[in-house]
């Protein structure tokens, strides 16, 4: 709604607005309508906005998209877009959306919403009908935005990132390094004088990928259209609804402007609900508005007009007018074209790097990024004004229904009802992290979650395929929690500072104190909406000292390198000697044995069945991974709505272990990391049907191939090492948790004893206690005891542990020392046996 439509007005109101243009003709000669000339040979330079046009550059809706990507077809396609744009004299540069983006969560919000009913409508045909889903149901395959950066990072396309304002760095990157035209599909840009605008939507590369194609917009037509002068365009977007000043806040101008006589002015109300016009009509209305407006440069005048019929917060919403003016008029400004310098590889970092996106913008965004801070979304309710921090923190307002798409409901928009919580202060990172992070994020080299995560603490979750009816299957956002929780101990450096800590509170004789490092997470999935984010506790890894981030990421010596991939290990619980051994599991495959091994780990409810293991494995080390166009051609003939999930879940975890590698410094090299070195979504479903249905063995699913089935077992046994599958005994009925000083809003996630791993690295250090049980005795004399939360395993149970205070050989009362005897690791292990 509101400007956001603007974009499908344009294509169905002002069709001589909309050009179909082929791309190589202008690389060979001038724009439509006169475009700026370029030097002799130079190329026609083109800046896409990637968030506008995923579905195009993944390579299209076509079916198979739901079984969890097609990561090799899509490289296919990417490789013939990146030679046909070299044969015809284009260079692009993707810029991909990394910015946090406060000020749009509400917009955010709404998607989740949006996208959450999709999924479970695509879910639901999958079980009635056992086929893909239409194509208008499409949702984005996880991963899919990294998978598609790491793609173009291999054909040597340029890519950024943004990191504050996504829309505003993505116009002054297009105006001031001479990038010929935008391609991207988005209202902002449209409203914002941009001299060459091309569809994203319309991108398509033909078969032969010798003809690239889209269509122009031509806004001095749509202009016309609306017999609007474009210098008014400022004013006539921050009156449509946008994300400062949302539609809702406008219903009553919006209304007044239809007048009662108007044929739909009868559904201002309908069953005691305020609604919205439809959108082509607000456009037109506003439009006729402005065309007539005296003096738009008096905002004042302009405000007490608008809102004359407002009934509450009328101050803030002229407050919220006044900014979106400054935004769109900030956004508008024409700025001098620099000539064409030398060759694109070489313009591509350096210019984005020195580009005014920092300076130019800089106190726009600042008092748009302070208003949003300051100025909540919407008034708290009683209820909420004082949220408790607990886990999970206490739910927004669910909107259930569908969204109805001509006249939509006031009540029944989820836009601003968003509730954000206070958090602990995040601790210092080292100066020279940050830049190193920073320089990373705008370079599209590293995960844009890491940025936000040092500098505001937030990560924002899409939604995935997943059925919130099945309680066989957790959600992945709950199943890789844990992964994210030992991300942000290593992001913040958590296992040092409480070296530290303890070494304090042994020179003063008392217990350590820990400070909490909590990250807000927003996400949406099973009993969770996304209006309200989850605080989770970071944690530091038990088995080992993990090094500082500096040294993670700047370290040059060996004994850093091994840091590097422990580390990255110890966060997908796969410290196990065979998972480094080549002759078990092969490089290119260790993310996808790290991420199936995990999710073998999620406790109680088995995620992970033998023959599933063998599919995915399978499906890795298949030949027909490797040919997209024989997959292509691959019939299924009833999707199975496990195996759909499944691979919504693995690719979920491929999502985080990712993260993970960038965090840890990169042990593993990105070319390694790519899915399509091991996992394809059809491929997976064709062996699951196999393993599942027909009950094939092993070799069949191999195609018959010995050395396989061989590669299979040994990567088969490598996962599996040291797990062990025997169901954890019910609790004690009057056991409670015991958690250190300082826990967690969550309890730390379960882990399990891995061989070899049990010596700790650095100067001794007292641990935190153990959840086998144990007893306190103050001088000698046992005065009290607890149970554990779980039991030991295996041949062998667990030593529990005693904490004594005082007693014989502790001096003379006067000092309080605290002892802990601790399991002995030769038992430990031998119990995981």
């Amino acid at each position: 709604m509101g400007v956001q439509g603007f974009q499908e007005y344009i294509e169905k109101h002002c069709p001589t607005a909309v050009v179909p243009v082929e791309l190589q003709k202008l690389a060979r000669g001038s724009l439509v309508g006169g475009g700026r000339q370029r030097p002799p040979q130079s190329p026609l330079r083109l800046l896409v906005d990637a968030e506008n046009c995923l579905h195009r550059l993944y390579g299209g809706f076509y079916t198979d998209w739901v079984s969890g990507g097609q990561w090799n077809h899509m490289l296919g396609y990417l490789a013939a877009l990146a030679k046909a744009c070299f044969n015809g004299n284009i260079e692009l540069l993707v810029c991909f959306n990394g910015a946090m983006e406060k000020g749009r969560l509400h917009e955010w919000v709404k998607r989740q919403v949006n996208e959450r009913q999709t999924a479970q409508q695509i879910v639901s045909h999958i079980q009635n009908k056992g086929t893909p889903p239409p194509k208008v149901w499409f949702l984005p395959p996880v991963c899919m935005v990294h998978c598609i950066r790491l793609a173009l990072l291999r054909f040597h396309i340029g890519v950024v990132q943004s990191i504050e304002d996504h829309h505003l760095e993505v116009i002054s990157l297009c105006r001031e390094n001479g990038f010929h035209g935008l391609v991207a599909y988005d209202s902002d840009y449209a409203l914002c004088n941009i001299p060459y605008y091309f569809s994203a939507h319309a991108l398509k590369l033909s078969r032969n990928g010798k003809s690239l194609t889209t269509s122009q917009y031509l806004m001095h037509e749509v202009a016309k259209q609306l017999d609007l002068n474009p210098n008014r365009f400022v004013i006539f977007a921050s009156l449509l609804g946008n994300h400062i000043l949302p539609d809702e806040d406008l219903a009553a101008f919006h209304w007044s402007l239809l007048g009662p006589e108007h044929p739909l002015a009868s559904l201002k109300v309908r069953a005691h609900q305020l609604v919205l016009p439809p959108c082509d009509v607000v456009i037109k209305a506003v439009a006729d508005y402005v065309r007539n407006m005296t003096d738009f440069s008096d905002l004042e005048a302009i405000a007490n007009d608008i809102f004359r019929h407002s009934q509450s917060r009328t101050d803030d919403k002229v407050v919220r007018f006044k900014k979106a003016v400054e935004y769109y008029s900030a956004a508008s400004k024409s700025q001098h074209f620099s000539p064409y310098q030398g060759k694109f590889t070489h313009l591509t970092f350096s210019l984005y790097r020195q580009s005014t996106v920092e300076n130019h913008f800089k106190s726009v965004k600042q008092r748009y990024l302070n208003f949003s801070n300051e100025n909540p979304d919407s008034p708290l309710l009683p209820s909420q004004a004082n949220p408790t921090v607990t886990s999970p923190v206490a739910q927004g307002l669910e909107v259930i229904g569908h969204l109805n798409a001509q006249i939509p409901s006031l009540l029944s928009m989820p836009t601003r009802n968003h509730m954000d919580i206070t958090t602990p202060p995040l601790p210092m990172v080292a100066p020279e992290v940050l830049r190193v992070a920073q320089h990373r994020h705008k370079k599209g080299l590293m995960y844009p979650y890491i940025y936000h995560i040092l500098t505001k603490g937030e990560i924002k979750l899409s939604v995935t395929i997943e059925d919130e009816a099945n309680q066989e299957l957790p959600s992945a956002v709950q199943l890789f929690r844990p992964i994210r929780q030992h991300v942000y101990g290593v992001l913040f450096s958590l296992a040092e500072a409480k070296k530290k800590a303890e070494r304090l509170a042994m020179r003063r004789n008392r217990l350590p104190e820990y400070s909490p490092v909590a990250v807000k997470e927003w996400a949406a999935y099973k009993g969770k909406s996304p209006h309200t984010p989850e605080l989770v506790e970071a944690l530091p890894f038990r088995e080992w000292t993990c090094p500082n981030l500096k040294k993670l990421w700047l370290g040059k010596a060996v004994e850093d390198k091994n840091g590097r991939m422990r580390a990255f290990l110890a966060c997908m619980r796969s410290d196990a000697p065979a998972m480094l051994n080549p002759a078990c599991v092969p490089t290119h495959l260790l993310v996808l044995c790290c991420v199936l091994r995990f999710m073998l780990q999620w406790p109680g409810v088995r995620v992970l069945r033998g023959k599933e293991l063998d599919a995915f494995l399978a499906q890795a080390l298949s030949p027909k991974l490797y040919e997209p166009e024989q997959l292509q051609e691959l019939k299924i003939d009833n999707l199975d709505p496990r195996g759909v999930q499944l691979a919504a879940l693995f690719m979920s975890g491929v999502d985080m272990a990712l993260l993970a590698n960038d965090v840890c410094g990169q042990p593993i090299p990105w070319e390694h990391c790519c899915p399509w070195m091991y996992f394809d979504g059809k491929l997976l479903q064709s062996k699951l049907i196999r393993a599942i249905r027909d009950k094939a063995p092993l070799i069949d699913l191999c195609d018959g191939q010995v050395d396989q089935v061989n590669k299979v077992k040994k990567m088969r046994q490598s996962i599996l090492e040291g797990l062990n599958f025997s169901p954890p005994p019910p609790p004690h009925p009057h056991a409670m948790p015991f958690y250190p000083p300082g826990g967690a809003f969550y309890p730390p996630p379960h882990m399990m004893p891995l061989q070899g791993r049990s010596r700790s690295m650095g100067m001794p250090r007292l641990p935190s206690m153990s959840s086998q049980g144990g007893k306190l005795e103050i001088a000698g004399t046992v005065v009290g005891q607890w149970a554990g939360i779980r039991r030991g395993r295996g041949r062998g149970g667990f030593p529990i542990q005693v904490v004594s205070v005082g007693g014989p050989n502790r001096g003379n009362g006067e000092k309080v020392w605290l002892h802990i005897r601790l399991a002995n690791v030769l038992q430990v292990e031998k119990s995981c046996d």
